[in-house]
């Protein structure tokens, strides 16, 4: 059986699907020729990342699927419900890119209390003629340790956040609609452990308490943060959003920072990937990355073997 990874599969997973006799396919086929490829290759199993779509149209067309995989964790990319409906499998790795993404936010965090994302910038502009004013400039930075973050979804993702902040010396605080409390365990290198029992409170709660917001909730119809909630936001905070794009209201956020109500934001993901607003692009006082959150080496290792697990589960 054929197997088309059509966004990219790592070596292990490829491994562990050729063992198991699938043949596996990593040649990138344009969204518009997917549908064609597909059919005439005979593919029963298609995994996508996020920049290939999976909808009704294809779907239909192609009675060959029997299986779509994402590698990751948010599948609005892909039509699931359709899908599962018309007898497909639609599997996922939802554990496997977590730790990665929570590194992610505090590369950011790290970045913006310490003006890094500025400075890289100015620095090789000015470094040479203006290096004493640069360096006044970002002489104010602040520490981490004893601050608040508030997580806004407190799923895996937004575990792995608190697992990071508790170590650092951190409070957390945490909003989540399905999660009422939970241990987290924060595992040294030597192996022992540490837990912290944490209780969820209302995202208002989070909004006004918290030093930094970091999201981690997945995409839907509204904003999760617009201007009434930048607005209840301690003045001098932060906010970033390592989820999905959408989830922030860009023209409340670009406002509160130009308004000195945030002192920074990082962002992951934007509402209109893969052409971000100029606005945003240009910030001074915004830190961006192009939707690499789960975008590690071991993470995809970890992904492409759990993908070629479930297949062989399903299929074998």
């Amino acid at each position: 059986m054929k197997i088309l990874a059509n966004d990219g599969l790592s070596q292990p997973g490829i491994d562990v699907l050729t063992e198991a006799s699938f043949e596996v396919i990593t040649t990138n086929i344009a969204q518009e020729q997917l549908i064609s490829y597909i059919n005439d290759q005979k593919i029963t199993v298609l995994l996508v990342r996020s920049a290939t779509t999976v909808r009704k149209e294809l779907i239909d067309s192609c009675p060959s699927i029997k299986i779509i995989g994402r590698g990751g964790v948010g599948m609005d990319n892909i039509d699931v419900e359709y899908a599962r409906e018309k007898g497909l499998s639609v599997i996922n790795t939802p554990a496997a890119s977590s730790s990665s993404v929570a590194e992610l936010v505090f590369a950011h965090l790290f970045g913006g209390v310490r003006f890094l994302f500025d400075s890289n910038r100015n620095m090789p502009l000015e470094g040479e003629s203006n290096f004493k004013g640069l360096k006044k400039a970002y002489a104010k930075g602040i520490e981490l340790r004893g601050k608040t973050i508030g997580i806004i979804g407190f799923g895996r993702i937004g575990q792995e956040v608190a697992k990071i902040a508790l170590g650092l010396g951190m409070n957390v605080l945490a909003a989540d609609k399905y999660i009422d409390a939970t241990d987290i365990e924060v595992s040294l290198f030597s192996g022992a452990s540490l837990k912290q029992s944490i209780e969820t409170i209302s995202i208002e709660s989070v909004l006004k308490q918290s030093d930094f917001i970091s999201l981690h909730v997945p995409a839907q119809k509204d904003y999760v943060i617009g201007s009434k909630e930048f607005s209840m936001m301690k003045k001098g905070s932060a906010i970033i959003n390592a989820a999905r794009g959408g989830v922030i209201d860009e023209v409340a956020l670009v406002n509160s920072l130009d308004d000195n109500k945030l002192a920074f934001a990082c962002l992951d993901t934007f509402e209109n990937e893969p052409k971000p607003e100029v606005k945003l692009l240009m910030h001074p006082k915004i830190s961006l990355t192009p939707h690499i959150g789960a975008a590690t080496l071991e993470a995809q290792d970890r992904i492409g073997v759990e993908l070629g697990q479930q297949i062989i589960s399903i299929l074998g």
